[in-house]
């Protein structure tokens, strides 16, 4: 005799928010979207800790969504990652970390206004520069790399909109992978990916760099022009640094 199981009370609705949550995985990856600070602790961390992360990420089984596309080559992964026009006559570099929380609300709440006004009309070129703060920022950073340019902006999007599930997680390299899966990379190109030392050292450098010509200590940090801005500031607050840098 067959037995009829009704579903726990809130089972469905969980489950719709679950089908959701993954609708807007897929449309936020496969768009070009952009829509008091985080002081540096531990800079930059080696690769020493990665093979944990990869131990922890086969020993977790994953959803199975068909992987479409590899890795990019190196070159590609370490290239410059920037919206806008190379002719636009005011620069704003960003310095952030993925893991970060002000970052992530940066470009959720402010990006998108600024890409509209300033990246979209040609007036200001943004330009990504990884900053990762602590070993799981820095594999997020790497993954995103790893996609390529025509998909990076649609990978940190996600992996902003995604930062609460994986940044806190035991297992926050598992859950990486899911946003991973969901732009076309698999599991295995993903460990490939973090397997690429030359990869990390770029990223390493970048950070560096950072230190050493801007005296970054922290997520985020903007630079435009010869100004230096910590912090995520309001659009208000840009509008005003964006119009002085172009009435120059």
């Amino acid at each position: 005799m067959s037995k009829t199981f009704a579903a726990a009370p809130g089972w469905r609705s969980h489950a719709l928010r679950k089908d959701s949550t993954r609708h807007r995985m897929r449309f936020y990856i496969h768009q070009h979207l952009v829509c008091p600070e985080v002081r540096l602790s531990k800079f930059i961390p080696n690769l020493a800790a990665l093979p944990i992360l990869l131990m922890a990420l086969i020993a977790v089984p994953l959803a199975s969504v068909p992987a479409k596309a590899a890795i990019v080559p190196v070159e590609e992964a370490l290239s410059e990652m920037s919206l806008g026009s190379d002719n636009a006559p005011v620069t704003m570099i960003e310095y952030s970390s993925l893991g970060c929380p002000h970052c992530a609300a940066f470009h959720r709440d402010t990006l998108p206004k600024i890409k509209k006004d300033y990246i979209d009309t040609g007036k200001v070129r943004l330009v990504y520069r990884d900053f990762p703060l602590g070993t799981p920022a820095l594999a997020a950073s790497m993954i995103a790399r790893c996609a390529g340019r025509d998909k990076f902006f649609g990978f940190i999007e996600i992996i902003f909109r995604s930062q609460n599930q994986w940044s806190r997680s035991r297992q926050p390299l598992a859950e990486l992978v899911r946003v991973a899966r969901f732009g076309g990379i698999s599991e295995t190109d993903v460990e490939e990916c973090l397997k690429l030392q030359e990869l990390l050292n770029g990223i390493r450098r970048t950070a560096a760099a950072a230190q050493e010509t801007y005296k970054v200590n922290s997520t985020p940090t903007f630079i435009i022009g010869k100004e230096t801005i910590s912090g995520a500031m309001s659009y208000e607050n840009f509008k005003k640094v964006f119009d002085r840098a172009l009435s120059k």
